[in-house]
C-alpha cells in the first residue's frame, strides 16, 4: 500500500510536466504547419513577382494590344513581330476540347468506381488510372506521334497529321487520371445518410447518385476540373510532339503552336527582346490559370448560396 501511494504521489508530481510537454508539442506543430502553409504562399508570390518583373518590359516595348492581338509571330526575322493571338486561341481551343472530352468520361468513370463497380472491377480500373497518371508526358507524345498522328493523316488525307485535333485527343487522355481520382474521392466522402434518405423517399439508385451524391460532391468535382484544366493548359512536351509547333491561327486539322510550346521551343536560343517576350507569354499563361481558378471559385460560391 505504501509503494502504491508513493507511486501515485510521483504520478501526481509528473502530471503538470506532461501537460506542459504536450502543450509545447502542440504549439510547435502549429508553428510547423503555419510555416509550411507560408512557404506555399511565398512560392506563389515569388513566381508572380518574378514573372511580372520579367514579362512587363517586353509588353511595354511591343505594346499591349499588338502583343495580345497580333496574329503574326516572327521572333527571329529581321523585323521581328511578336503577336501571340494564335497561341492564346490555340491554348483556349485545345484546353476546351480536352475538357469537353475528358470531363464527361472522367466524371462517369468516377461515379462508376465510387458507387456502382464491384471491388475487383474497381481495383483493376483504379490501377489503370494510377498507371495513366504515372506515365511521363514524353511517352504520351511519343505514342501520339507514332500512332495518332499517322491515323489522323490517313483518315483526313492530310499532308501532316500533327494537328490541333491530335493535341486535343492526347490532352484529353492526360487529364483523365486527375479528374477520375479527385472526383471519386469527393463522391466517396458523401455521407451515406444522404443516399439512404433519398432511397427511402422512393428515388432510384441512379437518381440518387446524380441528384444527391453529385451535388453534395460538387466542390470536389469542380476541383478535379480545375486540376484537369491546369494540366491541359500547362502541358508542353506532349503537345509539341503532336501539334506540329507552327504559329498558325488555330484550325482543327492544321498544325498549331500553344503558349507553352512557344516558350519551350525558343527559350534555349532566345536573347534580348525575344527572351523578354517569352517571359511575357509565361505571364499571360499564369494569368489565365489564375482567372480560371477564380472563376470556378466564384461559381461554386454562388452555387452554395443558391
Amino acid at each position: 500500500m505504501k509503494r502504491f501511494s508513493e507511486g501515485n504521489g510521483q504520478g501526481g508530481m509528473e502530471l503538470p510536466r506532461t501537460k506542459g510537454i504536450r502543450a509545447a508539442f502542440e504549439k510547435g506543430m502549429n508553428i510547423l504547419f503555419f510555416l509550411c502553409g507560408a512557404v506555399a504562399v511565398l512560392f506563389v508570390l515569388f513566381i508572380s513577382i518574378y514573372l511580372i518583373i520579367s514579362g512587363l518590359p517586353a509588353i511595354r516595348e511591343i505594346g499591349l494590344f499588338p502583343f495580345l492581338f497580333g496574329q503574326e509571330w516572327a521572333s527571329t526575322a529581321s523585323e521581328p513581330k511578336f503577336g501571340i493571338l494564335p497561341f492564346i486561341l490555340t491554348s483556349i481551343y485545345g484546353t476546351a476540347g480536352a475538357i469537353v472530352i475528358g470531363v464527361p468520361v472522367g466524371f462517369m468513370t468516377a461515379v462508376f468506381l465510387a458507387k456502382i463497380a464491384g471491388p475487383k472491377v474497381a481495383s483493376a480500373i483504379r490501377a489503370a488510372v494510377e498507371l495513366l497518371s504515372s506515365i511521363p508526358s514524353v511517352v504520351y507524345g511519343l505514342i501520339g506521334m507514332t500512332i495518332l498522328v499517322p491515323a489522323i493523316r490517313s483518315a483526313f488525307h492530310l499532308a501532316s497529321g500533327a494537328t490541333l485535333l491530335a493535341a486535343i485527343v492526347v490532352l484529353a487522355v492526360m487529364v483523365l487520371p486527375y479528374i477520375i481520382s479527385v472526383s471519386e474521392t469527393a463522391l466517396t466522402a458523401v455521407p451515406k445518410e444522404y443516399e439512404e434518405a433519398s432511397l427511402a423517399l422512393g428515388a432510384t439508385e441512379i437518381e440518387t447518385y446524380f441528384r444527391v451524391s453529385v451535388p453534395a460532391a460538387s466542390s470536389g468535382i469542380a476541383a478535379a476540373v480545375v486540376l484537369g484544366i491546369g494540366r491541359a493548359i500547362g502541358e508542353a512536351m506532349a503537345v509539341m510532339m503532336v501539334a506540329g509547333n507552327v504559329a498558325n491561327m488555330p484550325s482543327l486539322l492544321e498544325s498549331v503552336r500553344f503558349l507553352t510550346t512557344a516558350v519551350a521551343s525558343e527559350m534555349s536560343y532566345s536573347s534580348g527582346l525575344q527572351r523578354q517576350a517569352l517571359f511575357s507569354i509565361a505571364l499571360v499563361l499564369f494569368l489565365f490559370i489564375m482567372l480560371i481558378n477564380a472563376a470556378l471559385a466564384l461559381l461554386l460560391k454562388k452555387g452554395k448560396k443558391d
